[in-house]
């Protein structure tokens, strides 16, 4: 539906933009209110396009830049979702301001410069779509978060390792993740079926119609086919017919676009197991030496690395890790020098922009796909 502006968003989201121009060129920006189960589509003026060698984006003390910005403390600006401008390779992050579920949002841009702004959406043109499996606002159920944004979080320690553990409603986890495949917008988070665990394909231009199929794997660490737990991350695979995925304590999963009909129940093929007692935060694939390679970013590990052709051949993980000699999945390479990396998005398939804790100091920079 047409969205007359301007709208006030009511939560912090994740982002995305579409890799398709409007008919106006400008980009389009997906913006995720997770608190009103809702996907914005925001047409932006055009901003020009990035120059051939021109400055990559890089801020030291991200945090306390943010934190200056939005008149918060240092530290309460989080961040919850971010993507790269597909023209001028700007980074655009959504910040939430503060760590409970009654934190203001607010969007961000980050220049080629350095520089940061708050985004102005009141006269932008905007589309919107409204999810229909939402869970409800007294829906009893919990999602746990590992990754220590949420101001219930608590620490524990499990097994010699410091977990940061947040329960929170199913309904802050109705949308986790965005992103674009084969031509159109997918949803991932939390739904209010029993099984639920959901992917949503949603048509853009929005016109109401939507595929929403619950989603099915087998959770290596915890040893039981699961359909509870919401997908952290995802994007497109294979040109479009398939979607990896990634899910707490960290399986790493393939999905048949073709298979995801609406009100299906899709079992997903596990690929990976990542280790347990962690989060993913991003997934985002890059291009090195002729060859597609994935980068995992979590809460417990530097950057994991895998390459993309090897996920083809492996046959789905069903044996609990427990077992002994339980497989793994494909191989996987922990880049130790990139240790820290939260958030993450692609800038072209030569580099990945990426949010780095890094001796207490939060910073934004480029890499460049010789170093990973």
């Amino acid at each position: 539906m047409t969205v007359s502006t301007p709208i006030t968003l009511a939560s912090a989201g994740p982002l995305l933009f579409s890799p398709e121009l409007s008919p106006s060129g400008g980009a389009v920006l997906f913006v995720a209110d997770v608190a009103a189960a809702t996907v914005f589509a925001f047409e932006l003026e055009p901003e020009g396009a990035a120059q051939e060698g021109a400055q990559r984006v890089r801020v030291e003390q991200l945090d306390a830049k943010l934190a200056s910005l939005l008149g918060v403390q240092r530290g309460g600006a989080i961040i919850r979702g971010m993507t790269v401008h597909p023209q001028s390779h700007a980074v655009y992050l959504s910040i939430a301001r503060g760590r409970g579920a009654e934190a203001g949002p607010a969007l961000v841009r980050v220049g080629a410069d350095g520089e940061l702004g708050v985004v102005e959406l009141d006269a932008v043109p905007v589309t919107s779509f409204e999810l229909d499996d939402a869970p409800a606002v007294d829906d009893e159920r919990m999602d746990v978060w590992l990754d220590g944004t949420d101001e219930a979080a608590a620490t524990r320690e499990i097994y010699g390792v410091q977990l940061s553990i947040a329960q929170v409603p199913a309904r802050r986890s109705t949308i986790t993740d965005l992103a674009w495949v084969d031509g159109a917008l997918f949803v991932a988070g939390m739904s209010n079926e029993e099984f639920a665990s959901r992917l949503r394909r949603v048509s853009y231009p929005f016109d109401g119609s939507v595929d929403e199929a619950s989603v099915e794997i087998f959770h290596v660490d915890h040893g039981t086919y699961e359909t509870q737990s919401p997908i952290r991350a995802l994007t497109s695979f294979d040109g479009g017919a398939g979607i990896l995925a990634t899910y707490t304590c960290t399986p790493v999963v393939h999905f048949d676009v073709a298979e995801l009909k609406n009100g299906a129940l899709v079992r997903g093929r596990t690929v990976a197991e990542l280790g347990p007692m962690n989060q993913p935060f991003s997934l985002v694939s890059y291009d090195r030496d002729g060859q597609e390679f994935l980068l995992v970013s979590n809460t417990r590990h530097p950057l994991l690395k895998i390459a993309a052709a090897s996920i083809a051949g492996q046959a789905g993980l069903t044996q609990p890790i427990s077992e002994p000699g339980a497989p793994l999945g494909v191989e996987r390479e922990t880049l130790d020098a990139h240790a820290g990396v939260t958030w993450m998005a692609s800038l072209d398939r030569g580099a990945v922009v990426v949010v780095q804790n890094d001796d207490g100091e939060q910073r934004l920079r480029t890499l460049e796909a010789a170093v990973l």
